[in-house]
């Protein structure tokens, strides 16, 4: 059974940091790429990282304050986040495709039951 189990959200104050991981069961870790997607309320769901085969993605929205890596023996990716923003608020997802990052939330995606950051002002 597939299984991506993300952790590390709560509440922060803005201008705080969270460490987000997303665990990975079920699957052979190292043939997939995983992202990370948020949706905030009323808003449409947003890919704001992914991590693939010698390839790192960051959405401009995070670019320059987020910093995604694995640690492919644990089978676990991070987010990092630093700075957080009010508008940072949102449940967040981990996915995982085979293949490329420009699979990931298009084809065969595999998702998590999400985690909820909060950044109060």
């Amino acid at each position: 059974e597939v299984q991506l189990v993300e952790s590390g959200g709560g509440l922060v104050q803005a201008g705080g940091s969270l460490r987000l991981s997303c665990t990975a069961s079920g699957f052979t870790f190292d043939d997939y790429a995983i992202g990370w997607f948020r949706q905030a309320p009323g808003k449409e769901r947003e890919g704001i990282s992914c991590i693939g085969t010698g390839f790192t993605y960051y959405a401009d929205s995070i670019l320059g304050r987020s910093t995604i890596s694995s640690d492919n023996a644990k089978n676990t990716v991070y987010l990092s986040m630093n700075n957080l923003k009010p508008e940072d608020t949102a449940v967040y997802y981990c996915a995982a495709a085979e293949g490329a990052c420009s699979r990931v939330g298009v084809y065969d995606t595999y998702w998590g039951q999400g985690t909820q950051v909060t950044v109060s002002s």
